[in-house]
């Protein structure tokens, strides 16, 4: 499949484009929503701050939103990326090393056996460390046998777990109520009701998974030729999907523990950045990096409209998008 965009020049030009789109959405989170607000407003609340219900709005809200949403939606789609490459399967998702599930099911462990003593911060860290055990033990039994890791391998190993996980979780809700009503708030996935400072936690730990995703692109590159080639040019390939986990753990074990599990953005965003700059990843991640910010900051956008002047949490919005492309991918696989 040749891309959309051939020459360097234009790959470059639209890149930096979407980079400005990614602005101009993040300025219409900070104004648009259940309160507008004019733009002199927005820099006033950060240049002769008064204290006024719109500067508090703006800067504990609508500021935070945006940002989250934003390193979010870069991390998953590169997670998406990083997944897609090391199982060559075009629906690879965050969700198929089980790592949404198992997150969620440490949080709700969390709140079960600890309740209210557990602070907002105390569960996001306790999401990471399970979304990042979750993908060890994933990994672990994707190289058990002969033959080591393998794409159906890992993929059926994800798929167990993620399965064994969500069912643990429910049954620990249906058991308390309460912990129910405090766990939706997490496993419906939403970038609202996070404060900044939650942010500045996790996203030393995002950029550090761009970077080094970033200096993998080569890797991935030869190993989407297959393994036998990728050996046969130097690379250690299993150090190298080692690598890859650890990547993903970064990216998508941060994103969970910070939204909760919001889905189809590491599905969607692999492939539009594909269709635009073909299979060299030293274009795919940075592209997946800018589209996945633009498409979950505008989802975040749009779901404050569909039902106001009640919100609709994002993972909803981006599944009512996501599903229709993933059965359209499907399609198009099975007819070729």
């Amino acid at each position: 499949m040749e891309s959309f965009l051939r020459s360097r020049y234009q790959k470059s030009a639209v890149l930096i484009l979407g980079v400005c789109i990614l602005v101009l959405a993040m300025i219409a989170s900070i104004l648009y929503g259940l309160q507008n607000f004019k733009i002199e407003t927005a820099v006033q609340s950060f240049t002769g701050f008064n204290g006024s219900t719109e500067h508090l709005i703006i800067q504990n809200t609508r500021v935070p939103r945006a940002i989250t949403a934003a390193f979010v939606g870069g991390s998953l789609a590169v997670a998406g990326v990083l997944l897609q490459a090391l199982t060559r399967n075009p629906l690879a998702s965050p969700s198929v090393f089980g790592i949404n599930s198992g997150a969620a099911l440490f949080i709700i462990l969390a709140l079960f056996f600890f309740g209210s003593i557990f602070s907002f911060t105390d569960l996001m860290w306790v999401g990471f460390v399970g979304a990042g055990m979750t993908a060890m033990i994933v990994y672990v039994l994707g190289s058990a046998g002969r033959g080591g890791m393998s794409p159906v391998k890992v993929t059926l190993s994800g798929a167990a777990v993620a399965a064994f996980a969500s069912s643990l979780t429910s049954l620990l809700m249906l058991v308390d109520n309460k912990t129910l009503e405090e766990a939706l708030y997490w496993l419906i996935g939403s970038v609202s009701g996070r404060d900044l400072k939650h942010a500045v936690m996790i996203i030393p730990y995002l950029v550090g998974g761009w970077i080094c995703a970033g200096m993998m692109t080569g890797s991935l590159n030869l190993m989407s030729l297959g393994d036998d080639v990728a050996k046969s040019l130097g690379q250690r390939i299993v150090w190298v999907k080692v690598g890859i986990v650890l990547v993903v753990v970064l990216l998508a074990g941060g994103s969970v523990a910070l939204t909760g599990p919001i889905g189809f953005v590491g599905i969607i965003i692999p492939h539009i950045a594909r269709y635009l700059v073909g299979f060299d990843h030293r274009w795919i991640v940075p592209y997946s990096i800018v589209l996945g910010a633009i498409f979950l900051v505008a989802a975040d956008l749009i779901s404050r409209f569909l039902l106001m002047p009640k919100e609709v949490p994002v993972g909803v919005a981006t599944a009512v998008i996501g599903v229709p492309f993933v059965i359209a991918i499907v399609r198009r696989r099975a007819h070729e």
